[in-house]
């Protein structure tokens, strides 16, 4: 099965769209979390992807955010700006969406959650020292999370082993083997100094991994953004990837 793994759309559409249009064929959609957030598209966004076929999907902390489940004071000055706006712009329709996301997903093999494993909202696994913290915990072969905006994949071939960082290069397949924690970055904000939207192929059968890039209108995102109000800095960022 050809799986599009995404993460982190943040309520930019036209990000999202490149993603649908550069992505190869695919069975099935597994989403991360952080559908809506920062952006100026939450509702657009959550209509397109619930069209999406056998689309699955995870809950992130600035969905939940926008449901008014976390404290707005947990985040920076953006993001409370940008959860604030998203809480008094989505419809009820894509609430309920949002409310019905469950906080993990289990595929075979597979764990899906927006942070860590062992904390599946909050935790960010950005180094060797975290993912080995998580391969402990973890009772899958395989993890695949979001949260970080940044394409990443740790890999632990046995328990006396560390955990090591292995590097991901675009269009560069890695063949996976049992204890890897995969992210696939960003759509919608990319922090890895690379301004493109990130997604994921993901083989369930030839057990393939392969991160892509691709360009968008980031000029058309950020002058929505600056209608809609919120915060400059959340459209400076898009040009740099940061």
């Amino acid at each position: 099965m050809i799986i599009l793994v995404i993460s982190d759309i943040h309520a930019n559409l036209t990000a999202l769209e490149a993603v649908l249009e550069d992505a190869p064929e695919y069975d099935s959609v597994w989403c991360l979390g952080d559908l809506v957030g920062y952006g100026p598209d939450p509702n657009e966004c959550i209509d397109l992807l619930a069209s999406l076929p056998d689309f699955q999907c995870l809950i992130g902390n600035h969905d939940r955010a926008a449901l008014g489940l976390i404290p707005l004071t947990r985040f920076n000055y953006d993001a409370h700006q940008a959860a604030a706006w998203t809480q008094r712009t989505l419809t009820p329709t894509n609430l309920t969406f949002l409310e019905e996301l469950p906080e993990t997903l289990e595929k075979d093999h597979f764990l899906l959650a927006h942070g860590s494993p062992r904390n599946p909202i909050w935790e960010y696994i950005l180094d060797p020292f975290i993912a080995d913290r998580n391969f402990t915990f973890m009772q899958h072969d395989y993890a695949l999370v979001g949260h970080s905006h940044l394409p990443l994949v740790f890999s632990r071939p046995s328990d006396e082993e560390m955990a090591v960082n292995i590097p991901v290069h675009p269009n560069k397949e890695i063949e996976m083997e049992p204890h890897m924690i995969l992210n696939p970055g960003s759509v919608g904000q990319p922090r890895d100094m690379d301004h493109r939207a990130a997604y994921a192929i993901l083989d369930t059968d030839a057990l393939t991994w392969i991160v892509h890039r691709t360009d968008y209108d980031i000029a058309s995102v950020q002058l929505r953004i600056l209608e809609a109000g919120l915060p400059e800095r959340q459209a400076l960022r898009l040009n740099a990837g940061w």
